[in-house]
């Protein structure tokens, strides 16, 4: 035993020896233990080994004691890494797994239906706990490290099981009671949709159009989620679907998250269906007294047929005669009370929820699992690919030089930074002070304008609005242009700081330009140092404009916790599935739930348990 000069440290050294050999081993305050390694008990030692002056030695090492027979707890065998908690020790951990493993009965109650464990060939509960914990000697360790072992794969399933049945029954709950109007189609509707189309759909969009149109003509409720990439035409597909719910006598009502994204969808709704019978409304918080009273009345008597709006659709006093297509873009930034409070309004509407942001497919098993997901993966014929470049602060000429040669062909330019004001505690440029600059230095012949998110309303809408019509050529913003701002004639984006910004966010901004008949570019401007992690975010973007290859990257990266920024209200707790590692197993168990629901195979007891535990077991909040 040793002490130290800090007060209340100690060492403890021994030797350990056996016919090859002895060596030095050293813990750190564990006294005790010149009661337990005394002369001739029989260790085992297991730890890294250290080099210094005095030669190898074990430091702080795992250590077992064992009797002639050699069985072991702690070594000699394949053991599970328990991470320290609390006063818990590894080797503490594993005796009270053993001891509690021991108290158990042979079999346990299983929840799983015998028919899917015997189908899918799948360990009974009990020997997969076990096995977990304890696994047999002859299987391979990487296969135990990649978490591929039977009793692994079953203890992984349950879980996804468990919590994709709660989501099924929520689904067929909302399933039962049917639509009292069920819209059909005709080649008369087919025709009045066919003249609206400004352009031949792609593939995709076709594809999504026939998905959404024959959830409508089902009898139960259309709960459905559109995903596509910017520009990829979601408004039109969108168009589609309310021409044959008009067609059919019913009202739409289509909610965006911003007056500047509700505008822009009203004024191309608007000019699409000019030429059509149906008349189009736009109500927003800057919406006059006069003619709010005035689209109010219209919707009650149903001679407004397509509303498009924010959350001042959710407003009580909004009546609507007959809503029977609910239509909400950029879903995930509303509330789960404003969502639901615009279904209330109808009668028992079809809903169709649209993002630009692309959702991984595990997390669309998750946070959407109720829905059905359609997808448009490709782009109109005439969308370019953006050219995206990364380059370091050092060479912010070259950038300069090709914003300069874009305005000379009449083009725009977007300059993106983190935040509105400098900040001490970071080293990042202020839009505010960088916004005089570019105009005052760098680019005093054309209109430079600020735009962020602590303006007045009535200002951004001022400083949009330039923007779009051409009169500003250069608009430094915050991230307030990541969705919904289309300007055809913008040809550059450039993001200050890049390093500092998400994937699925970068993507966002980078779908700002691109979307004229020009050549586009995205500027990624880094400082150093930067971290690994946004090395690799800005190489995927460099890489690809796949918005959906984009997001999968984007949550291996930052985890399914943080791939919105927040933690995701639908993004379940869990303790033996990883979402990304284990994707195909979700899969499988959100496609075996979904069956056994609809055929109602449900046993009593999983039914209680969806029922009683599930929300709480999963750590979940109620999602609209």
């Amino acid at each position: 035993m040793a002490t130290t000069r800090r007060r209340g440290f100690t060492l403890f050294h021994a030797v350990i020896g056996d016919a090859s050999g002895a060596i030095r081993c050293t813990w750190f305050n564990q006294a005790y233990l010149a009661d337990v390694l005394v002369a001739p008990t029989s260790v085992i030692i297991f730890g890294d080994v250290k080099l210094d002056s005095s030669g190898l030695h074990f430091l702080n090492p795992e250590y077992e004691v064992v009797g002639d027979d050699l069985e072991s707890l702690h070594t000699g065998r394949i053991v599970p890494f328990y991470e320290k908690t609390g006063s818990v020790t590894p080797n503490m951990h594993r005796r009270l797994v053993r001891q509690a493993l021991d108290s158990l009965p042979a079999t346990l109650p299983d929840l799983l239906p015998a028919p899917l464990l015997e189908r899918l060939n799948l360990l009974p509960r009990r020997q997969a706990i076990e096995q977990a914990h304890f696994p047999p000697t002859d299987l391979d360790v990487d296969t135990l490290n990649a978490y591929r072992t039977p009793a692994q794969h079953r203890l992984i399933f349950e879980e996804f099981f468990l919590f994709q049945i709660g989501h099924a029954l929520r689904r067929h709950a909302s399933l039962i009671e049917p639509k009292p109007v069920v819209p059909t189609v005709s080649d008369r509707i087919r025709a009045s949709a066919a003249a609206v189309l400004p352009f031949k759909l792609t593939q995709g969009q076709r594809q999504a159009v026939r998905e959404i149109v024959e959830d409508m003509q089902r009898p139960e409720p259309m709960h459905r989620l559109l995903q596509g990439d910017v520009g990829s035409g979601k408004t039109i597909v969108a168009l589609l679907a309310a021409i044959v719910a008009m067609e059919n006598g019913l009202q739409v009502a289509f909610m965006a998250p911003t007056e500047i994204l509700a505008g822009q969808h009203y004024a191309n709704i608007a000019r699409l269906l000019a030429p059509t019978r149906f008349r189009v409304d736009l109500l927003t918080g800057s919406t006059s007294s006069p003619d709010k009273l005035t689209i109010e009345a219209h919707l009650e008597r149903g001679s407004s047929h397509l509303v498009v709006g924010t959350h001042a659709l959710v407003q009580e006093r909004i009546a609507f005669h007959r809503l029977g297509l609910v239509v909400i873009d950029e879903q995930h930034r509303f509330g789960v009370a404003q969502r639901a409070a615009l279904r209330a309004k109808g009668l028992r509407p079809d809903v169709l929820l649209m993002t630009a942001t692309p959702i991984p497919r595990t997390l669309a098993l998750t946070d959407y699992s109720e829905l059905d997901v359609s997808k448009i993966p490709d782009l109109p014929p005439h969308r370019r690919p953006v050219r995206t470049v990364v380059k370091p602060e050092s060479r912010r000429d070259e950038v300069y030089s090709l914003i300069r040669q874009q305005l000379d062909a009449g083009r725009q330019a977007y300059v993106i930074y983190p935040l509105v004001e400098g900040s001490e505690k970071v080293d990042l440029k202020s839009a505010t002070e960088m916004a005089d600059h570019l105009q005052a230095e760098v680019f005093p012949t054309w209109k430079v304008a600020l735009l962020h998110g602590r303006m007045k309303q009535d200002a951004k809408d001022r400083v949009m609005q330039s923007f779009v019509r051409g009169q500003t050529q250069i608009l430094v913003s915050t991230t307030v242009v990541e969705v919904g701002v289309d300007v055809p004639n913008a040809t550059v984006m450039v993001v200050e700081h890049a390093e500092r910004f998400g994937l699925s966010q970068l993507h966002q901004l980078r779908g700002r330009v691109g979307r004229g008949e020009w050549e586009s570019y995205c500027v990624l401007l880094y400082q150093a140092p930067w971290t690994d992690d946004a090395r690799e975010r800005l190489k995927a973007m460099a890489e690809t404009t796949d918005g959906f290859v984009i997001a999968e990257r984007d949550l291996e990266l930052r985890g399914p916790g943080d791939f919105f920024g927040t933690r995701q209200s639908g993004v379940p707790a869990l303790r033996t599935g990883d979402l990304v590692r284990d994707r195909p197993i979700m899969e499988q168990a959100h496609q075996e739930a979904r069956n056994l629901v609809a055929h109602g195979q449900l046993e009593p007891a999983l039914q209680q348990f969806a029922e009683e535990r599930w929300q709480a077991h999963f750590g979940l909040i109620e999602i609209g």
